[in-house]
């Protein structure tokens, strides 16, 4: 019964189309099989006070503008899950809600790594009244989960630089290339004071996170390492020199 947590470095919701990074989810979901549940933390949801969503089938969230129709007309139509929403309550005082559904951060991965849509899903917000360490040490009271087989998942990037993305391609910044590392190893040691505190992991670490919401979810995925889990990194790309693809698997 036991699960890992992963974070899915998720870019562009044009991934959710298909292509290499989909690809690699994929891959993430035949190793898994299918878990008792997903709890999502996504760099897409924001709020004041902490929230999880609680309905039978969560909507598909199109929270994004300026993309095709076929992106548009994508649906995801996994099953929500009341009781692990209200076991998530117990743990974190989440405020059960059905004001919100599953986002573009969380349907477009998602829709590879479980294409048949039959994994329940649930997602819990990021509470913007938490620092980083709040976000960790509120990310610690769910680890009882990976024991009643539910897979804790993150959503964002390691390096989301929207005003540096080259939109045709190119090297990665060197600033992005050593933040990335310099997150890959403190996953690979379990150093989470210097995740907590990301702003002192690389030279120039603030280009890499100029805001936090994506690079947050991460801290829901590492708070789970304990002793003895293996941590596996996939899709390690930085794409457009300054959005990173990488995938982290813990456990």
């Amino acid at each position: 019964m036991r699960q890992p947590a992963v974070f899915f470095g998720h870019g562009s919701p044009m991934n959710a189309l298909g292509g290499p990074y989909a690809e690699g989810w994929r891959r993430v979901g035949e190793a898994l099989g299918k878990p008792a549940g997903v709890l999502m933390v996504s760099a897409h949801w924001e709020t004041q006070g902490l929230g999880v969503t609680a309905q039978e089938r969560p909507p598909t969230i199109h929270d994004f503008g300026n993309f095709g129709p076929e992106l548009h007309a994508m649906q995801y139509p996994a099953p929500g899950s009341p009781a692990l929403a209200r076991r998530v309550n117990k743990l974190t005082g989440a405020v059960q809600t059905d004001s919100w559904g599953l986002d573009h951060g969380t349907w477009s991965v998602l829709a590879h790594v479980w294409p048949e849509a039959d994994v329940p899903i649930v997602q819990l917000s990021l509470d913007r009244r938490l620092d980083a360490r709040g976000h960790f040490e509120l990310a610690r009271r769910l680890q009882p989960l990976r024991d009643e087989g539910v897979v804790i998942a993150g959503s964002g990037d390691f390096v989301h630089n929207l005003r540096t993305w080259k939109r045709d391609g190119g090297e990665a910044y060197s600033w992005a290339v050593a933040f990335n590392d310099a997150v890959k190893a403190a996953l690979t040691r379990s150093d989470h004071d210097a995740l907590i505190d990301w702003v002192g992991l690389a030279e120039d670490a603030q280009l890499s996170v100029p805001t936090d919401e994506h690079f947050l979810p991460l801290l829901y995925v590492a708070a789970q390492a304990e002793p003895g889990d293996d941590v596996r990194f996939f899709n390690d790309v930085i794409e457009g020199g300054s959005i990173s693809m990488t995938g982290v698997r813990i456990g």
